[in-house]
C-alpha cells in the first residue's frame, strides 16, 4: 500500500469538482506539449527510425486529450466515492492513497515528453513510461476496490501506454538508445 503524502497530492477539492478534475489533466498536458516545441517535436519524430505501427503525429494530440478526459474523470468518481460521508475509514484511507498514485502518474506522465523529446533519451523515457505503467496497474486495482468505473475508465489509457512502451523502446533500439544525433537543424 501506498502513503497519503498531501504535499504531492493534487488537492481534493480539484478532484471533488468534475470540471477541474478533468481540465487539469489536459491542461498541463497541452502545456507541456506546447512547452517542447511541436515543430521541433515533429521534425524528430520524422527523423528518427521508428517501429512498424507507428501513428502519425497528429494523432497524439487528440488521442491524449481523450485520455487525459478520461483518467481526470475516473479520478474525479473515485474521489468523489471513496471521500464521501458513507464510505468507511479504510475507504478513505485507500481513496486518499490512490489520488497521491493519481498525482505521481500524472508527474510521470508529464515529464515523458521533455524526457523523450526534449533531452532526446528513449532510455530515460522508456524507464518513465515502465514507471507509469506500474503506477497506473496498482491506481487501477485500488480504483477497482473503491469504484468499478474508475477502474474501467483506466483500460484505454493502460492500453495506449502499452503501445506507447513499444513505440519508445522501439525508437530506443532502432537508434541505439540516443536521438540527439537526430538534432533538429536551425535555420
Amino acid at each position: 500500500m501506498t502513503t497519503y503524502i498531501p504535499s504531492i497530492t493534487i488537492p481534493e477539492a480539484v478532484f471533488l469538482n468534475p470540471a477541474a478534475s478533468v481540465l487539469l489533466p489536459i491542461a498541463l498536458g497541452t502545456a507541456v506539449g506546447y512547452g517542447i516545441s511541436p515543430s521541433e517535436t515533429k521534425k524528430t519524430y520524422f527523423n528518427m527510425k521508428q517501429p512498424p505501427l507507428r501513428p502519425p503525429p497528429w494523432v497524439f494530440g487528440p488521442v491524449w486529450t481523450v485520455l487525459y478526459a478520461t483518467m481526470g474523470y475516473a479520478a474525479h468518481r473515485a474521489a468523489k466515492t471513496g471521500l464521501s460521508a458513507l464510505a468507511s475509514p479504510s475507504t478513505v484511507a485507500t481513496t486518499r492513497h490512490s489520488l497521491t498514485l493519481y498525482s505521481i502518474q500524472l508527474l510521470l506522465n508529464l515529464v515523458w515528453t521533455p524526457l523523450f523529446f526534449g533531452l532526446k533519451r528513449p532510455a530515460y523515457a522508456t524507464a518513465d513510461i515502465l514507471a507509469l505503467l506500474g503506477v497506473n496497474g496498482y491506481l487501477t486495482y485500488l480504483w477497482s476496490g473503491i469504484d468499478e468505473t474508475s477502474a474501467w475508465l483506466q483500460l484505454p489509457y493502460m492500453g495506449w501506454m502499452s503501445f506507447a512502451t513499444y513505440l519508445c523502446v522501439g525508437a530506443g533500439v532502432l537508434n541505439n538508445w540516443d536521438l540527439r544525433d537526430k538534432e533538429v537543424k536551425r535555420e
